[in-house]
């Protein structure tokens, strides 16, 4: 595993309120980091576990500080107001994690229309605006990292085929970040993609892919922010442009035992369900 440190490293995520954004912000406050995040979840939702003002408090009790900014990806207003309040608090901005995503599995046929324009909107759109906004204070940072959580380019019929809406929407947060990439690359941005090969036990596992049987054949989110750990303390001029896997992260940091990650202790790796858009 890598010996860096976020140590004193600011970090702009939008979402967080659970899952695996929230496993990666309290993973970086362990180390001692400020976590900002942008999210809407204000008050208790009646079918999801947490909201921003937990996810501040549990990155507080892991040893970091902690920004909750309740707000909407998609509004530009309420980017610009993190961007600011982020740097105001902390001096600046490190990393940029976009992790605020909409799933909806739909074929094309049933897809609705508002829930469309909602994937391309948080996903792509949120991805696009809340990466650029933070480039200013980006460029000032000794290592500075903009981290998606998305899936490498995978334009196989069978993948485009499946949930077209969706597979759109993951793609576009990879294009984006890979764009900007290469036009930030000058300035020593890094910014990379990052995907599990199995699913991870979160709540779109559980309401939308499959219930207690796939939870039960997936990874916990701690393997997502040990791999995140590792490319966010990477050398941001080394290390950009890359569509990375969640396991071959780790296995290249000298990790090759994943059992300790199984949501239910003793699943042998080859009885976990594999994560869609990899083949």
């Amino acid at each position: 595993m890598s010996t860096g440190s976020l140590a004193g490293k600011t970090i702009l995520m939008s979402g967080g309120s659970r899952g695996i954004g929230l496993a990666i912000a309290v993973r970086a406050a362990k180390d001692g980091a400020n976590v900002a995040m942008l999210a809407k979840t204000d008050t208790p939702h009646p079918k999801l576990e947490g909201t921003i003002h937990t996810a501040a408090d549990a990155v507080v009790a892991a040893g970091g500080q902690a920004l909750a900014i309740v707000g909407d990806v998609r509004n530009d207003a309420d980017i610009a107001r993190a961007v600011a309040h982020t740097a105001d608090a902390f001096g600046g901005i490190d990393i940029v994690i976009n992790n605020a995503s909409v799933i909806d599995l739909s074929p094309t046929s049933a897809l609705d229309a508002k829930k469309y324009d909602l994937m391309q909107d948080v996903n792509v759109r949120g991805t696009f605006m809340l990466s650029r906004a933070c480039v200013p204070e980006l460029k000032h940072a000794t290592n500075p990292h903009i981290l998606s959580l998305s899936p490498p380019l995978n334009t196989s019929a069978h993948w485009l085929g499946a949930h077209t809406g969706y597979s759109m929407a993951k793609f576009g947060m990879t294009m984006a970040t890979l764009g900007m990439a290469e036009e930030c690359r000058a300035a020593g941005i890094a910014a990379n993609t990052l995907w599990p090969r199995t699913t991870i036990a979160t709540a779109a596992v559980q309401n939308i892919l499959g219930g207690d049987h796939i939870m039960k054949r997936s990874r916990t989110p701690e393997i997502y922010a040990d791999a995140a750990h590792e490319v966010l303390t990477s050398d941001a001029k080394a290390l950009s442009g890359e569509s990375l896997i969640v396991e071959e992260v780790l296995k290249a940091a000298g990790v090759h035992d994943f059992s300790s990650y199984a949501a239910v202790p003793g699943t042998p790796d080859d009885a976990l369900f594999p994560d869609i858009f990899l083949d």
